[in-house]
């Protein structure tokens, strides 16, 4: 496999690399892997408060011996970080846990309903203007949320952070985050697995001599304004999931493709903060 420089998508200042690695749980060698990424030409590490990595992103961070200008960093604060003295101190931990200066973008997790957006939007816009993150965005918001958040912050939104796979359509989303001159970026980018073993994906995979997991991120990151953070646990996984940018999936693969949301299917959906989440119509 050849190491592969990810496609840069720009919002609002940001220049995102379309490919990340996401770090929501690994459970071996977590340093170690995060080296490994930016090793084999990552530059767009995510992570989370929440996660508990973000340790580990920074001991990779440093292991990798890259400057700190050619990555993009992603953390969030969580929902139970809502007030603005809670969330200023979740990111004062953060970047320590990091040990870095800043991070290139930071979000909110997860929407708090039980705390006003003016007061988290305000502590997020706060966060940017005290140099403590470049950029700032949302995950895990509806469009209805979203718009309500880009009139409530004195920031310019980058992104929201959602679940988008070939299995859960999001055009209402996405029409709304594009007019908005914003990114999506999309988490559990093969449903968690579900994916890999779809008949239609497997052809098209074959075809194309790259494996499910390959077509899956081609198909979003081929779509505009589009980004994903696909997680791995092997080396040779993180590899293959930024071996993407070699090939293009045809119109009609793309359809074919885009068909399957006729599943949708959603993994991420805690009931102890998920949002009522919008409903699309799927013909």
């Amino acid at each position: 496999m050849r190491n592969q420089k990810s496609p840069v998508l720009t919002a609002h200042g940001a220049a995102m690399p379309a490919v990340g690695f996401g770090t929501m749980v690994l459970p071996d060698r977590p340093a170690e892997l995060v080296a490994a990424a930016i090793a084999c030409g990552y530059r767009h590490i995510d992570t989370a408060r929440k996660y508990g990595t973000e340790q580990h992103v920074g001991e990779g961070i440093r292991a990798s011996g890259i400057p700190r200008g050619d990555l993009f960093v992603t953390t969030k604060v969580t929902e139970d970080d809502a007030r603005e003295a809670d969330f200023m101190r979740s990111v004062e931990t953060s970047l320590k846990t990091l040990g870095l200066d800043y991070v290139d973008l930071l979000l909110v997790h997860w929407p708090q309903l039980k705390v006003p957006f003016s007061e988290t939007l305000g502590a997020l816009a706060k966060a940017k203007r005290q140099g403590m993150a470049r950029h700032v965005g949302v995950s895990n918001f509806t469009v209805a949320m979203l718009e309500e958040a880009i009139h409530t912050c004195a920031e310019p939104l980058v992104t929201n952070q959602v679940e988008y796979h070939a299995y859960l359509p999001q055009e209402r989303m996405l029409a709304a985050l594009r007019r908005h001159g914003m990114i999506l970026t999309a988490y559990c980018p093969v449903a968690r697995g579900k994916l890999l073993d779809d008949p239609v994906v497997d052809e098209i995979a074959k075809t194309h001599e790259k494996t499910p997991a390959q077509i899956c991120l081609r198909w979003l990151v081929q779509q505009p304004d589009v980004a994903a953070v696909p997680r791995a646990l092997e080396e040779t996984h993180i590899a293959e999931n930024q071996d993407i940018f070699d090939f293009a999936l045809s119109e009609d693969e793309m359809r074919r493709l885009s068909a399957l949301r006729r599943r949708q299917i959603r993994i991420a959906d805690p009931p102890e903060r998920a949002p009522k989440w919008d409903v699309e119509t799927v013909e």
